[in-house]
């Protein structure tokens, strides 16, 4: 005689070495009325990083370690990498005559530069000076290289979508086979390259009035990346920004300036070279000391895409 199903009890029983779950008793609901508070706002100061970086170019070559810099991971419980949902961002560090290898990978990558001179990226064959405010490109799947020919340290933050390749799978890394690209053309102008100079020309022709966020602000390309918008802000002392939340995550780089920014019941203190984590739906201000400017990225043109892009502004 066949079992038969006739108590729940039974019934659950049978789902046992079959991998389903009844809709209606799920062990964890599948839905719910708003985002929920998973990765933490949190900010990387500067000034704690630097030393260490530092240490590192005396520890770590380029040799040994190809990019010598510092993830910023979201301190999230059992988060062992991520900045925020879809995007990772790091601290480097490239000494006087050293040279990053050329590498590529399907994550889109950029980086803001934040002090040095002298040094450079070459990517797919055309070479651009990184200098102070200046945000290089490196889309998906192009060979790119770091080198430093000057003679000083050079720092900067990197952003990559690395954990939205992560979550969608079409990872693809390769080495280039001859370590750098060997032919390159020098560029002042590139569309990888926005410089610092262009910036300020841009916001200041930019509207004073009408912006909640910041005094001014512009937008680096349309977007800057597939995956990833840039925005400049600039702030003059005593700003107050209206209160914003948005479904998107953004990640905050000063580059000069003071202030705080309130994050739902945090507050965190910058200045130049702090790095701010806002992850989605989370309500955030922005109180400014001194004449200031951030970069902000976000990762709204992945939700805009998916139609998920929702902004509260008060």
């Amino acid at each position: 005689m066949k079992n038969q199903i006739d108590t729940l009890e039974k019934l659950y029983e049978a789902f046992d070495g079959l991998s389903v779950e009844g809709g209606w008793h799920r062990r964890t609901p599948s839905l719910w009325p708003e985002p929920r508070k998973t990765m933490h706002p949190f900010m990387w100061t500067y000034d704690s990083v630097k030393p260490i970086l530092d240490a590192a170019g005396h520890l770590v070559s380029t040799e040994f370690a190809e990019r010598r810099n510092l993830t910023m991971t979201n301190p999230m419980e059992g988060n062992i990498y991520s900045t925020v949902r879809t995007m990772v961002a790091a601290y480097q560090m490239i000494k006087p005559g050293e040279t990053a290898a050329s590498h590529r990978h399907t994550p889109n990558a950029l980086r803001i530069i934040l002090e040095g001179h002298g040094s450079y990226t070459t990517v797919e064959g055309t070479r651009v000076e990184m200098r102070p405010g200046d945000v290089l490109l490196t889309p998906s799947m192009m060979w790119h290289s770091h080198e430093n020919v000057g003679n000083e340290d050079c720092y900067w933050v990197d952003i990559l979508d690395v954990p939205l390749v992560h979550l969608l799978e079409p990872m693809f890394f390769e080495r280039h086979p001859n370590r750098v690209e060997s032919e390159f053309v020098d560029a002042e102008e590139s569309p990888i390259a926005f410089r610092w100079e262009n910036t300020l020309k841009n916001l200041e022709a930019a509207s004073e009035s009408g912006h909640p966020m910041a005094e001014r602000e512009v937008q680096l390309g349309n977007p800057a990346m597939v995956s990833i918008a840039l925005f400049v802000q600039q702030f003059g002392a005593g700003f107050t920004s209206a209160r914003k939340r948005t479904t998107a995550n953004q990640i905050f780089t000063v580059l000069e300036g003071s202030g705080k920014t309130y994050v739902d019941d945090q507050v965190f203190e910058w200045k130049k070279g702090d790095v701010i984590a806002v992850p989605g739906w989370r309500p955030y201000k922005h109180e400014v000391l001194e004449p200031s400017y951030m970069v902000c990225a976000t990762d709204a043109p992945v939700y805009a895409g998916l139609n998920l892009l929702r902004e509260e502004i008060n």
